[in-house]
């Protein structure tokens, strides 16, 4: 045999061992592998154990939290309701602190500098009676107020507000409200009785320190000395409808002015209103209405006797970006008064004088105001108001004069709870007369108080 055949014969032998020998290398690399991988996987599962462990532990905190927030909303809603209410009927449903009134107080001063002395202010064809006169010169509290508001069971609510106002160096204290709502009649019905504000327009049933001015329009002082409030009942009615609708009426004693001398057995005033309003699109709201205030009168604070009868017609638009009036927007509001006397002018004598003028007061008299404020943001809003009165052309107050009042505001809010107002007005009351003066205001609430009308 050669040598060449012998040396293949032998190099084929060999080769089965070889390839032999590298498969079981090729085995243990790969049986490695695996090894490692299930080490990797193992790792893997107890990452994944433990995040699952971790967002379980977080989705049980995450509930705690939630439960913890609704009950702090819960509470919150409560105390809402429980406060003071601005709006015409609160709402409706007893809550956990029935019987543990929600206590507000306003806080409500200023600084007044006026060029016409307030003491001898007359108005031309309009007597000015207590507390519807420009206020007092310099520094004063003006009115303040406490209240106390609860629902008094799963039927009414109360509320009680004690008010402290300071006129020209004459100050007092009085019983503001004091009456109760019903809170589960049927078919959108509610009564109030006792001592409150009357829904006739628009400013006379919100409190004074909700105004964008320091002071009421003109044609809230010449007609309702400001405010007309009595004591008396309600009947008020809103339909169940998206747009909102209010009918209504009331009674009262007819003590205060415009009327006067509580007659027809202690029921001498009657009034009817209502009331319309709803949204244009997201940006914008409105709200309109008619009123009329009818009074038997006998020696009124203005010296009148007779039949009064007032006619208000109300009209309020806002504007704001997705209707959010807190940051901005524009509030265009505007009220005009009629007011019909069938009567006598017969002031109370001067002490020791038993001679009364007696002269008859037959006529109609007019009143308006048209207000504009921007809300610039959150904190400042910027707003002007002319106020005009229309002087009756016969009896004991014509006057060819119709008086006039220019007003702008700037007013700095810090938070709902507080707001610091700078108001310049040009006032001419007679014809050679004017009153320039300047205010700053400052209004802060402290407590639970509710949230205000439109």
């Amino acid at each position: 045999m050669k040598p060449l055949p012998i040396a293949l014969l032998a190099l084929a032998c060999a080769a089965p061992a070889a390839a032999s020998t590298a498969s079981d290398a090729q085995l243990q690399a790969l049986d490695a592998r695996i090894r490692a991988l299930e080490t990797e996987g193992e790792k893997l599962r107890e990452q994944a154990a433990a995040a699952l462990a971790a967002a379980d532990a977080a989705r049980a905190e995450l509930e705690k939290m939630k439960a913890s927030l609704q009950s702090t909303q819960q509470a919150q809603a409560a105390a809402a309701v429980a406060a003071p209410a601005q709006a015409s009927a609160p709402a409706g449903g007893a809550n956990g602190n029935a019987f543990n009134p929600g206590i507000a107080v306003i806080l409500n001063g200023d600084y007044a500098h006026h060029s016409l002395n307030p003491d001898s202010y007359v108005r031309a064809g309009f007597p000015v009676v207590d507390g519807a006169g420009p206020g007092p010169q310099g520094l004063s509290l003006g009115e303040s107020e406490i209240s106390f508001a609860a629902n008094i069971d799963d039927k009414f609510y109360g509320q009680f507000t004690l008010s402290y106002d300071d006129d020209n160096g004459k100050t007092g204290t009085n019983i503001e409200e004091a009456y109760i709502d019903t809170l589960t009649l049927p078919d959108g019905f509610n009564v109030r009785a006792g001592r409150f504000f009357s829904n006739i327009g628009y400013l006379n049933s919100h409190h004074a320190h909700t105004d964008n001015f320091v002071d009421r329009p003109l044609a809230y002082q010449a007609f309702l000395a400001n405010q007309y409030g009595d004591d008396g009942a309600q009947l008020r009615w809103v339909a169940p409808l998206d747009l909102f609708v209010e009918l209504g009426g009331e009674v009262f004693r007819g003590e205060n002015y415009p009327a006067g001398g509580a007659n027809h057995g202690g029921v001498g005033t009657h009034t009817l209103f209502a009331h319309a309003g709803g949204d244009v699109g997201t940006d914008n709201s409105w709200l309109a209405g008619v009123s009329m205030l009818k009074a038997k009168t006998t020696q009124g604070d203005d010296g009148f006797s007779g039949d009064n009868t007032l006619y208000l017609a109300d009209a309020t638009w806002k504007w704001a970006p997705n209707g959010n009036t807190k940051d901005g927007g524009v509030t265009v509001r505007g009220e005009y008064f009629w007011d019909r006397r069938d009567g006598v002018y017969a002031p109370l004598p001067p002490p020791g004088d038993n001679i009364v003028p007696i002269a008859s007061w037959r006529g109609d008299r007019r009143g308006a105001y048209l207000e504009g404020v921007y809300r610039l943001n959150r904190m400042w809003d910027v707003g002007y108001r002319y106020d005009k009165l229309w002087a009756a052309s016969s009896g004991p107050f014509a006057s060819a004069f119709d008086p006039l009042r220019h007003s702008v505001e700037l007013t700095w809010r810090n938070s709902e709870f507080s707001f610091f107002r700078l108001q310049l007005s040009h006032d001419e009351p007679l014809p050679d007369k004017s009153d320039n003066a300047l205010y700053l205001q400052y209004d802060v609430s402290l407590g639970a108080h509710g949230a205000h009308k439109f």
